[in-house]
């Protein structure tokens, strides 16, 4: 029921920095795993990071590993995809969606949204 929404991307050049953020409509007392998707032309939507519920437990793709932090603050519902080090290729359309858990299956819970474009080119 509660809607997730993604923010903060643009346009930067390789090797800069920005900061995605997603974040839950209204208040909500329940916090699930969440994990951001990213999707670039021509390519399958992939997983490329996951947050447990309490922040304790954090996964990422082999991709981002090294570059790219999430986190989470419960008390602002939001979480947090912290991104260094850009490359071209990770030029994609970023989503965020709650998750049933941050290892095997990858399905979420509820819809996709709309998603933030993150643009790396120089």
């Amino acid at each position: 029921q509660l809607q997730l929404v993604e923010s903060g991307g643009g346009l930067v050049q390789p090797g800069g920095s920005l900061r995605l953020s997603c974040a839950a409509s209204g208040f909500t007392s329940d916090h699930y795993h969440v994990g951001w998707f990213r999707q670039a032309p021509g390519k399958e939507r992939e997983g490329v990071s996951c947050i447990s519920s309490g922040g304790g437990v954090t996964v990422y793709a082999d991709s981002v590993k090294g570059r790219f932090t999430i986190s989470r603050d419960n008390a602002k519902n939001t979480v947090y995809l912290q991104m260094n080090s850009l490359k071209p290729e990770d030029t994609a359309v970023y989503y965020c969606a709650r998750r049933l858990s941050c290892s095997g299956s990858t399905l979420i819970i509820g819809s996709w949204g709309q998603g933030t474009q993150v643009t790396v080119s120089s």
